[in-house]
């Protein structure tokens, strides 16, 4: 019998949606129904002492619910995709082996598919090369950088900011190692079959009332002490110039700090770069057919989808 237990996949409810659209109330009602834990699937979450900018579950919802995949890092740790499916999958074999329901939760799609599917094909490192891009971004600003990496991949220029100085380094980086565009890995990319039996679940609403709800969480993190958070990560060391720092939010009230913007250009600002974030979340969850959309609140019929999905074959 333990043979056939190992040739079943492990069962997983993914739930994933937008910024701001309330997947962790959504998630802590699941587990409690369904005897669950949450794996959190979200790329600035991870990070230790970036609490409120990140929309970070509370000390009450982590005491209602186990939640995994938070606060296991500091700021200035290297972190990708390919980390993250690395250390996520045996949290989900652990749950499989204790009976209990693995409800992967977050909004970062890679991670997600990474968790999935596993990643290979890595794109090509080079230390020595990083190290002197790094010295250039310092000597000569991010300007330059992304002015270069317009020039040799204009199609993954497009689709970052110039003050994303980590991802921009990183591409240039492959194109001086292996003479070939990040862009062009990318869509060579390949993912495995699937490493776990899923059920997926995105939550919607009318984009409009979206917005509105992202422009009144942003108000509340300024309320709730945003600028402050910010600020005592730089007087800790942890430099804007960090991945984690370059991150929506971070990155608005670094600039107020270092005064490049005044206060209301930060918030108008930071609501635009929400609301886009969003657009751009949508835009990529909707390629992903196997999705059940539902309103943001646990019906009877999520309910039973999810009964229905655990009760067939014994996958956990």
């Amino acid at each position: 019998m333990g043979n056939d237990i190992e040739m079943i996949k492990p069962k997983a409810i993914i739930l994933c949606g937008p910024t701001g659209i309330g997947k962790t109330s959504f998630a802590i009602q699941l587990a409690r129904s369904f005897q669950g834990e949450i794996i959190g699937a979200d790329s600035m979450q991870i990070y230790r002492h970036m609490d409120i900018g990140t929309a970070k579950p509370t000390p009450a919802e982590r005491s209602m619910v186990p939640h995994h995949m938070v606060d296991i890092i500091d700021p200035d740790v290297s972190f990708d995709a390919e980390s993250y499916a690395t250390l996520s999958l045996p949290i989900v074999m652990a749950l499989q082996a204790r009976q209990v329901v693995p409800l992967v939760v977050g909004g970062t799609g890679l991670y997600i598919k990474s968790l999935i599917y596993g990643l290979f094909g890595a794109q090509p490192r080079d230390e020595k090369i990083r190290i002197r891009l790094k010295q250039k971004l310092e000597k000569e600003g991010a300007e330059v950088l992304f002015e270069r990496l317009k020039q040799v991949d204009p199609v993954a220029a497009r689709k970052l900011h110039v003050n994303d100085t980590y991802r921009i380094i990183r591409a240039l980086e492959v194109y001086e190692t292996a003479g070939v565009p990040i862009s062009v890995y990318q869509q060579r990319h390949r993912f495995q079959e699937s490493r776990l039996t899923t059920l997926k679940f995105g939550l919607h609403m009318e984009r409009d009332r979206l917005y509105e709800r992202i422009d009144q969480r942003v108000d509340m993190m300024i309320q709730a002490g945003l600028l402050d958070e910010v600020r005592r990560l730089r007087e800790a060391g942890y430099s804007g110039a960090l991945k984690s720092m370059q991150s929506i939010g971070y990155r608005h009230m670094g600039d107020f700090l270092e005064g490049r913007m005044d206060w209301p250009e930060t918030i108008r600002t930071l609501k635009r770069d929400t609301r886009r974030y969003a657009k751009r979340q949508i835009t990529w969850f909707k390629t992903d057919r196997e999705i059940v959309w539902v309103d943001p609140v646990v019906s009877e019929d999520v309910k039973n989808r999810i009964q229905k999905f655990l009760s067939d074959r014994s996958g956990v």
